[in-house]
């Protein structure tokens, strides 16, 4: 701007040169223009200080900017304060009528422990005496098994080697182990002699116990076999068991549903297979009595038990 007047300044020089003013107009212009310079001083002076007004209203301005940031910033977390205190008194109000229905709860199931008590109070001597029906059942159990293994014991004994043969009572049955020598000839399911002479005498034990039943389980080593009739270890000692419930059946008249007949293979040994003792001892059948599982469970039927 003060180019511009100074543009102006040399104009009204030129103009008054060119028009030969006089000194008096001259002397006027010169005034004026000296005034307009003061003025255009004074201007530009008003013009820094409103710079600089707007540079501090603009630095106020961004401070308000950020405090309505920062004001927008803390009502969100307030907002969010609110929602989460807002769940936490949901919870508490839930939790609450939970505790209220679990007291009422309480009440009814002190109530019913009460009545549960009385009641298993009531069946504690019921139980007590079905207690010594379990006592009495076994002990009758272990007598008849017991005296089952002596009769047999008894038949047995005489012309039988102790080695070919095995009487054991474990818990609810007796067992007979049979060394395949005495029943079988050497690699077949073929009976001996010996073998009808000893089937003969369990078959009496028995025929005079009709309450029991009769399982016959084959055993073999674990040498392979196979023929024309023999497939493998499964099918000799099937095969084995097989002819020692069929001679029970057809020789000596043994109800055939009191039979069982069973293979158990080359498994289930009693020694190891690596020598030849072991292997002998493995090569077995075992005759097992059992009691029905009927009259077993007469024996724990408080029912059925005999009266005093």
């Amino acid at each position: 701007m003060k180019q511009m007047f100074n543009l102006i300044f040399v104009a009204l020089i030129g103009i008054g040169l060119s028009s030969c003013v006089t000194k008096k107009k001259y002397t006027a212009l010169k005034t004026q223009l000296t005034s307009t310079q003061a003025e255009l001083s004074a201007a530009n002076k008003d013009l820094g200080k409103c710079g600089q007004s707007l540079n501090e209203y603009m630095n106020k301005l961004a401070l308000c900017e950020q405090d309505k940031s920062n004001a927008q910033t803390e009502s969100r977390l307030r907002d969010e304060q609110i929602q989460f205190l807002k769940s936490q008194l949901s919870d508490c109000q839930s939790m609450r009528d939970k505790q209220l229905s679990q007291a009422e709860d309480l009440t009814k199931l002190n109530k019913s422990a009460n009545d549960n008590i009385r009641e298993t109070l009531t069946q504690l001597e019921k139980k007590d005496k079905y207690i010594h029906l379990l006592q009495n059942a076994k002990t009758r159990a272990d007598s008849i098994n017991l005296a089952l293994a002596v009769n047999l014991t008894t038949m047995l004994r005489d012309g039988i080697a102790d080695k070919d043969i095995e009487i054991k009572v474990d818990k609810t049955v007796v067992f007979v182990n049979l060394s395949d020598k005495m029943l079988y000839q050497s690699g077949s399911s073929n009976l001996t002699s010996r073998a009808q002479e000893v089937l003969g005498k369990i078959a009496q034990i028995v025929k005079s116990r009709p309450d029991l039943e009769v399982m016959v389980e084959g055993y073999t080593d674990n040498v392979p076999i196979k023929n024309n009739c023999i497939d493998d270890n499964w099918d000799l000692s099937v095969k084995r068991a097989t002819s020692v419930v069929r001679a029970l059946q057809t020789q000596y008249k043994i109800d055939p549903n009191r039979l069982i007949a069973a293979g158990r293979g080359e498994y289930n040994t009693l020694a190891s297979n690596d020598t030849e003792e072991g292997r002998s001892i493995n090569r077995r059948t075992r005759i097992i009595i059992l009691p029905k599982l009927d009259q077993f469970y007469d024996l724990l039927d408080p029912s059925k038990a005999p009266k005093k």
